[in-house]
């Protein structure tokens, strides 16, 4: 074959072609962002996303049933143990200082009645997620928790996340 037989030009082929390469990388650049919005917007690197999502969901699920004073399922949600009245008790953080911390009266409550939350703040460190929470829209106050993707548990930080404040 010489350069005069060359085949004739596929026109619908390339056609194909383009669509098919235009068509993936639009698909990629749209999973990506829909994944980084899920995520809840993070400013992290796309590995750490997938701990932004279950973090948040895990600690909305929380103070939800933080908000409602079912205190019991909260405590089976922060460590990570829905039927933690059959298992006993968690030794390092028992069931009733979560009371004495979560509940409306409770003596170690420093927010008082909690009747909504918002996440202002997560950042990835170390290995586990820290968030930043503000309760009954009040913009002084944070609190920091954090969740831990390998036990998706939550606990107390022993360090606060800036808010810019």
């Amino acid at each position: 074959m010489s350069l005069l037989d060359a085949p004739a030009y596929d026109e619908v082929g390339e056609r194909r072609k383009s669509v098919l390469i235009y068509g993936s990388a639009a698909l990629i650049c749209v999973l990506f962002i829909g994944g980084w919005l899920m995520a809840g917007t993070p400013v992290d690197w796309p590995w750490n996303w997938w701990a932004h999502l279950r973090g948040r969901a895990t600690a909305n699920a929380f103070l939800k049933s933080v908000e409602a004073n079912d205190l019991q399922k909260a405590y089976g949600i922060w460590i990570h143990d829905a039927d933690w009245q059959k298992h006993g008790q968690n030794g390092i953080y028992p069931f009733a200082r979560f009371q004495q911390d979560w509940s409306p009266s409770g003596q170690g409550n420093d927010f008082g009645a909690i009747h909504s939350h918002k996440i202002v703040a997560a950042r990835v460190a170390g290995n586990v997620l820290l968030m930043g929470l503000r309760f009954n829209n009040v913009r002084s106050e944070t609190m920091t928790i954090t969740y831990d993707p390998k036990t998706r548990a939550l606990s107390f930080s022993p360090v606060e996340l800036y808010m810019g404040d």
